[in-house]
């Protein structure tokens, strides 16, 4: 299979060197091969899914739990002030 890996890494917006275009070359060459083989499978009496086991959704009891203490809350934050986090301003007055 020909594959332009030029056009592939202007797509992706990456320097590629002559050892990398080969390498990604082959590589993407075999991905396309396979999937191209996939393609040949016969899945006319498969019924469509987004996976390949049944999903739940499991939820939890919405019930009332005692709160984070700010001393908790705050432990992991870069700046702090008055028992609140200081973060960067990020609207400018107009």
């Amino acid at each position: 299979m020909d594959i332009d890996i030029d056009y592939v890494a202007r797509l992706a917006r990456i320097e590629l060197s002559e050892g990398e275009r080969q390498t990604f070359a082959k590589q993407l060459g075999q991905i396309l091969e396979h999937f191209r083989k996939l393609s040949e499978v016969d899945v006319s009496g498969v019924e469509p899914s987004a996976h390949a086991h049944a999903i739940y959704n499991v939820w939890r009891e919405d019930s009332p739990t005692p709160a984070m203490s700010v001393e908790d809350a705050l432990m992991n934050a870069p700046a702090k002030r008055d028992n609140q986090i200081v973060v960067p301003k990020v609207v400018d007055e107009a």
